[in-house]
């Protein structure tokens, strides 16, 4: 109990609550003072949590509770929900996310952007045709470096849908000195639905794509998923569903 008003003082300090301190001595026993720091530091995480919501431009996602595990043909749970922990952000580890269209990456992948959220991390989540595309169309040298330092700059980075498009030599070499410069310091996650092997179709004639991929799997986990398109199944289930309510509507009518 001896050590309460000095850790309450500890945390005042970091809030900067400069004029509480000014007056410590006189409030440090009372009963208010722990219920008011506890207050601002509770509405600055919350600020500090909706400002990073903000800043990642995650759009709207399912749950990891609805994620339908049956559904894959292949797909490790376990090593998702390990990744859950975050523990692959302390290590600066990257996460690739390799599948076919429609069996979860990207769901998957908002899961876990949102899991760092909440565990205090920066984050960034894009599509590989937006981010190459804005960094591509820069001119300048000054305003290319300013736009490499946005996007090397969050704790994570999640780049979704890389292999849906080709891309010049100009986009893979940006895209090699953004996995350089995040290389072992900070995680990237990527989906995509190309092998490694077949990442020469994406990046045609760019001659740094194995050293791309080299950086990018280093300390990396690969997670792969298979099986046919869920988007599919619900596109199928709701035609069937609406042919029944009209051949049902065709029999009652008069």
């Amino acid at each position: 109990m001896t050590n309460k008003p000095e850790s309450l003082r500890q945390r005042a300090e970091a809030l900067h609550l400069h004029g509480v301190l000014a007056h410590w001595d006189e409030v440090a026993t009372s009963d208010w003072i722990e219920s008011l720091v506890q207050w601002e530091e509770d509405g600055r995480a919350q600020r500090s949590l909706e400002r990073r919501l903000k800043n990642a431009h995650l759009g709207r996602f399912n749950p990891l509770c609805d994620f339908d595990w049956k559904w894959p043909t292949r797909c490790d749970r376990a090593a998702v929900e390990a990744l859950m922990t975050l523990e692959f952000l302390r290590e600066a580890a990257n996460v690739v996310l390799v599948g076919p269209n429609g069996v979860g990456k990207t769901m998957l992948a908002q899961n876990i952007a949102y899991q760092a959220l909440i565990g205090g991390h920066t984050v960034l989540f894009t599509s590989a045709g937006q981010m190459l595309g804005d960094m591509a169309a820069l001119d300048s040298d000054s305003a290319l470096r300013s736009r490499l330092r946005y996007y090397a700059a969050p704790d994570f980075l999640c780049v979704d849908e890389v292999g849906y498009l080709s891309y010049s030599n100009r986009h893979a070499d940006l895209l090699f000195e953004l996995i350089s410069r995040r290389y072992e310091s900070k995680s990237t996650l990527i989906t995509t639905n190309k092998a490694f092997t077949d990442w020469n179709d994406v990046f045609p004639n760019a001659g740094c794509v194995v050293s791309l991929v080299d950086r990018l799997v280093h300390h990396a986990e690969v997670i792969a998923i298979e099986g046919e398109s869920y988007r599919l199944k619900q596109a199928n289930e709701r035609a069937a569903l609406q042919a029944k309510k009209r051949k049902s509507k065709a029999g009652t009518a008069p």
